[in-house]
């Protein structure tokens, strides 16, 4: 997952990988939850999902672009 969103977008995203205790995956996207692999029934994100999260990923990055324009 962490390679797509580099791939996707480079050093536009920092990308963070910290280990949790009992299998915890949360994605954070800047300070807010985008991904909780609990509260989604404790299943890893499947393609569909990880290309999901990259579409709001990509929105953020837009509007901070705009913003900073």
């Amino acid at each position: 997952m962490a390679n797509e969103f580099f791939r996707a977008y480079g050093g536009e995203a920092a990308v963070s990988l910290t280990p949790g205790a009992n299998g915890r995956l949360e994605v954070y996207l800047d300070g807010e939850k985008i991904f909780d692999r609990k509260e989604e029934g404790n299943i890893y994100p499947d393609l569909s999902r990880v290309r999901k999260m990259k579409e709001v990923i990509k929105a953020k990055l837009e509007s901070v672009k705009i913003a900073a324009d």
